[in-house]
C-alpha cells in the first residue's frame, strides 16, 4: 500500500484526528488535509477522484502535523507537529499499517 493509502488508513482508525502533509513533488510544494480517509489539497484543486492519490510515488514528505478535529485553520489545535517519514511510520506500524 502506497503511503497516501495509508496516511488515509491512519485517519479511518484514529478519526479524531486529522493529517496535515507538506509535500514536495516536481519541485512544487503543496500542504495536504488528510481527515477520515480523504485527501484535499490546500493549495492546488484536488482531483474529485479518490482513487487518483495526491501524493504521489516520487512525491518528498517534508513534513506532517497532527492535529485534533475539526481542523480550524485560523486555529489549529495541534496533538504533534513537524513529524519526519521514521516517526510517521512508527505511527503507522502500531496501527498495524
Amino acid at each position: 500500500m502506497n503511503i497516501a493509502k495509508r496516511l488515509e488508513a491512519y485517519t479511518i482508525k484514529r478519526p479524531q484526528e486529522v493529517l496535515l502533509v507538506t509535500i514536495e513533488s516536481e519541485g512544487e510544494i503543496d500542504e495536504i488535509a488528510i481527515f477520515k480517509g480523504f485527501s484535499s489539497s490546500l493549495i492546488r484543486p484536488t482531483n474529485p477522484d479518490p482513487d487518483i492519490p495526491l501524493i504521489g510515488e516520487l512525491a518528498i514528505i517534508k513534513n506532517i502535523d497532527r492535529l485534533k478535529s475539526p481542523y480550524h485553520p485560523n486555529q489549529p489545535s495541534y496533538i504533534q507537529q513537524g513529524l519526519n517519514d521514521e516517526e510517521m511510520e512508527s505511527l503507522l506500524q502500531e496501527l498495524g499499517l
